[in-house]
């Protein structure tokens, strides 16, 4: 039987952090030294109830505000870069599973390019915004039991899952034999995560649980006989988290210091590699 691990333990003091989005509220961000991952401590109880707000975006078609016209923009080049990152992997039967779908965007650009596609999403809201668009997602990643998947994507998903360690397990039994794996999470070792400290967009308490180094994903993926095949760096991360960043600090928008600490971010990601957010290519060892 499988060791359960407790990332709860021993766990040491790394910086408070605010939730900006929803509550106000302020958390601790703990370390876990032998994983190389911080840890929001407490997870609220009613953790649901922290998604409820048009301000996270990934859960509405929003295009009210400067952000989310940026981030809208934004998107139509990254599902472009998405779509061609999976039509790269060998496949047997060209099926992608897409956790935390949201409204359905990328699984439609799969659909359009003859993909079969499904796709998991808990908010009721973004589902049937997807629907609208012909995409059916289903709520839980237990409804999939039966089926293998040649690719399985989690865009900015792993760092909001509870149970991490039993969740990555299902993940891996659910993709096919050759299968690949598409982790993206936001990088808590990056430049501007440094700059930025509690005020780091991508730290996003209560909702991220979980704040990943590359040490800790390809730890906890070996655990479960996975290895990063690649990873590729999300350039674009940088400047949008900085643009987030710098509104937390300031109270203001400052998008000219917001699109500098972007740049610089990514500058110094081309030797460090620790780029603002990465995406990992994972397959079964």
């Amino acid at each position: 039987m499988k060791k359960e691990i407790d990332f709860y333990h021993n766990l040491e003091p790394f910086l408070s952090c605010k939730d900006y989005t929803v509550s106000n509220e302020d958390y601790k961000v703990m370390i876990n030294k032998e994983y190389d991952m911080l840890v929001t401590n407490p997870i609220p109880k009613n953790l649901a109830d922290y998604y409820k707000s048009e301000n996270y975006i990934s859960h509405t078609d929003s295009k009210k505000s400067l952000i989310d016209k940026i981030y809208q923009s934004v998107k139509s080049i990254t599902l472009k870069r998405k779509l061609k990152l999976i039509d790269s992997f060998e496949t047997i039967s060209k099926n992608i599973l897409d956790v935390g779908a949201g409204t359905g965007d990328f699984l439609k650009v799969c659909q359009n390019n003859s993909w079969k596609v499904f796709g998991i999403e808990p908010s009721l809201d973004a589902r049937n915004i997807a629907k609208e668009k012909g995409v059916i997602l289903q709520e839980e990643l237990n409804n999939f039991k039966n089926i293998k998947f040649d690719v399985i994507t989690l865009w900015h998903v792993l760092e909001h899952v509870e149970n991490l360690q039993e969740y990555i397990s299902t993940l891996k039994s659910l993709l096919s034999e050759k299968g690949k794996l598409i982790i993206a999470v936001p990088n808590y070792k990056s430049y501007d995560a440094n700059y930025y400290k509690q005020f780091w967009a991508a730290f996003d308490v209560p909702r991220h649980l979980w704040h990943f180094s590359q040490t800790s994903i390809s730890k906890l993926f070996s655990e479960e006989k996975m290895i990063v095949e690649k990873t590729i760096p999300m350039k674009f991360d940088a400047y949008y988290v900085a643009l987030l960043s710098e509104k937390y600090k300031t109270r203001k928008m400052n998008p000219i210091k917001a699109f500098y600490r972007g740049f610089v971010s990514n500058l110094k990601a081309r030797s460090s590699s620790e780029y603002s957010s990465l995406i990992y290519v994972l397959k079964k060892d």
